[in-house]
This record gives C-alpha cells, structure tokens and sequence, in this order.
C-alpha cells in the first residue's frame, strides 16, 4: 500500500466547500409502473403545475442558507415524469431559480422525460427554457417486454420519441434501458442495446432489473432469468458497449468520451446536491466559523398534498455522524470504475485519507483495491463484482 498518511481528525475541515447541485422532484406520472418504488403518483387529469412551482420555490428560498456563495453546476429534473409539466411552468421555475441561485456558465440542466409523454413542440420548446440535457426512459425497445413492464409506450414510440429529441436540438441525451427482464434472453437484451447505440446517445444508464420492496413486482413476483443468464448479458453488453466506444464511468452509466453526467459525477464524487419537491433528499456541507464542519442530510414532505399544502417548507434534516462520513463517501465514490485519489477524499469528505487506511489495507489485501497511476484507489475488476463486500470494509 503507498505511504499516503496524513495526521488524521475526526471532525470534517474544508478549505473550500463541495461543487452543489439542485435536484427537483415532479411526483407525477401517467401510470405507476410495477417496478417502480420512487416517490411517483398516477396524475389526475389536470396538474397542479402553478401551485406545485410556488411550493417549489417556496422550498428552495428555505435552503438558500445551504448555498454559502457557491454556483450550481447541475439541475436534474427527476420523478415521476417531469415531461408532464409544460414548458412554461418549467420555464418560469428556472428563470425563478436563476435569480436566487448563480447557475455556473457550463451548467447541465437535464430533464426526465418518458416517450408516451413527446410531443415535438412541447420538446423544442424545453429547449428554449435551458433544459440541454433529456434523460428519456426507454427501459426496452422490445413491446412485449414493455408491456410486462407496464410502460405505456410502444417500440415504435420509444424510437419517435429519441427521434423527435434530435430534431428539437438536444444533441446531449440518455437512454435508460434495463435488463434482466421477466422472460428475457440474452440476445433480446443485446438486441435492446443495438437499437440504442444506433440513435448514437451520448450517455446510456443500463442496468439490472431489480425487485423492489413496496412495488407490485414484490407483491406478484414475475420469473426472472437465471442468474448464468444475467451473466452473460452483463458480459455480452460490456463488450458490446466498448465496441461501441461507450465508457463504462460508474455501475450502471456509459457515456461517450467527455458525456459523463455532470449531475451524476457529483453525487458519486460525494458533492452537495439541494433536493426540492416532494420526497426530495438533499445532501449539505455546512462550513462553521471555527474551521470545522457539519454534513447534513434533508429530506422533504413525502406525500405530494403534504409538499403542497405547507407550500414545501416541511423539512426533515438529519446531521450524518462524524464516524460515518468516511463510509458515506466510500458508498458513493467506490461506483465510479475511475475510483478517487487521497486529495479527493479530503476535498470531498473533508477529512485526511488515515480515516479509511485500516479498510484500504485490508481491501488491498483481498484483492478489492488497486492504485492506478500512482495515485487513482480503484475498484478492481472483483472489487466491482463484489462492491457490497467492498464498501462493508469502510462502514
């Protein structure tokens, strides 16, 4: 192991404060899929976008004390389905924000959006807003795995929709995809990936379909391949996707060279993110005047008519314990295939890289670590495999 000790101190000291990101949470979706155990509710049949962007508003004027003078490098719209909103709601939201928050002038501004959800206009004129980036949930090009999935959209919508996305000017897009289907095999899946690579996104999310608890695939569980099944449409996938100059950057996210998640990165990287709208969780340095500082966690009023009517002021924050900063920042940054260096560790966590050399040893020793460069600590290719294992050495 490289002699990388420096004193060490159980209380957290930045120089400079963690990157932040915003997060906004739009509750509503056109149907709950079976799958899904995010904070989503079925819509009725008129939105209350006005009232929703009020409480919005009213919840990040409550956090501004959280910003301590930084820029925002990302927003992420998250859900549900953002895409139910209109452009216009979503407009005035982010002029609203712009003016309580300085945006960075490289600022990533994503938006979720489901195919059964596009309509050409309504995305030509997100992009008017300052939304640059549509993360579009695709799951499967495939209708009968759709339909197992309960999506409401076709095949031939999903590719209209990726189509209509180009055409509106996005010229940075993901596609989530899924595998490990109920029924799939390994060549559907791969069929599934080759459709996707052919519309040239600059960013994939595939990963494994898992089950659930408080989902309606936990309560009817339907079969799922084989574990060898799963295996080989990893492993297949892989190399399919780095044929495809794809670059795997985090479990489950690939993205072509210089397209990684700016909004992603910073939550593996273990940066501050604000979370606003109902359910939404944020992460918080707060820097005190002796040096020292505090991690906070928050989290938001979880039932849309709760978030609603106290206009999203209902605030649940909770510090994270000093002993468990370390074991915070190794859940998070131990998913990126890149891994971190010491000066990250400290920047991020803001605490000396002896906090974790017990557990480093020890996952050099079981041949979980690796040093890259002289100075990258990475996953090695079993310590991906096994990363649960991993990161129980640092918790």
């Amino acid at each position: 192991m490289p002699d990388i000790n420096v004193d060490s101190s159980k209380a957290p000291y930045f120089t400079e404060l963690p990157p932040l990101s915003l997060y906004i949470h739009i509750p509503w979706c056109v149907k709950k899929c079976p799958y899904c155990d995010f904070n989503s509710h079925a819509a009725e049949p008129e939105l209350p976008e006005q009232d929703y962007v009020n409480a919005l508003l009213a919840d990040l004027e409550n956090d501004l004390s959280f910003v301590q003078g930084r820029t925002l490098g990302s927003i992420f719209f998250g859900g549900g389905t953002p895409s139910l909103f209109s452009a216009h709601h979503i407009g005035n939201l982010l002029d609203n924000i712009a003016k309580k928050v300085r945006f960075s002038d490289s600022i990533e501004i994503t938006l979720e959006a489901n195919p059964g959800t596009f309509e050409q206009q309504k995305f030509a004129d997100f992009r008017s807003t300052g939304i640059n980036r549509l993360s579009i949930g695709i799951q499967s090009f495939d209708d009968k795995h759709l339909q197992k999935l309960g999506r409401i959209h076709s095949s031939t919508e999903a590719k209209q929709a990726i189509n209509m996305a180009q055409q509106a000017g996005f010229d940075n897009f993901n596609l989530d995809l899924m595998h490990g289907l109920p029924g799939q095999s390994v060549d559907e899946a791969l069929a599934d990936l080759q459709t996707a690579t052919a519309f040239s996104p600059q960013h994939l999310s595939w990963y494994q379909l898992t089950i659930e608890a408080n989902t309606e695939f936990y309560k009817h569980p339907p079969r799922l391949p084989t574990d060898e099944s799963r295996w080989q449409i990893f492993q297949q996938g892989q190399a399919l996707l780095t044929e495809q100059g794809y670059q795997q950057y985090e479990v489950s996210a690939y993205s072509q060279p210089g397209k990684a998640s700016l909004h992603n990165l910073n939550y593996w990287c273990f940066g501050d993110y604000l979370g606003i709208g109902a359910g939404a969780h944020g992460k918080i340095t707060l820097q005190r005047e002796s040096g020292a500082a505090q991690l906070l966690r928050t989290r938001k009023s979880r039932a849309p008519g709760d978030y609603l009517n106290t206009a999203g002021n209902r605030q649940i924050t909770e510090t994270i314990a000093n002993d468990e900063i370390a074991g915070e920042f190794m859940m998070n940054a131990l998913r990126l295939n890149q891994g971190f260096t010491a000066d990250e560790f400290n920047r991020y966590s803001g605490l000396p890289i002896a906090e974790i050399n017990a557990g480093l040893e020890l996952a050099y020793q079981k041949g979980l670590l690796s040093i890259r460069d002289g100075e990258h600590i990475q996953p090695t290719e079993k310590g991906q495999l096994f990363l649960d294992d991993l990161v129980a050495l640092f918790i």
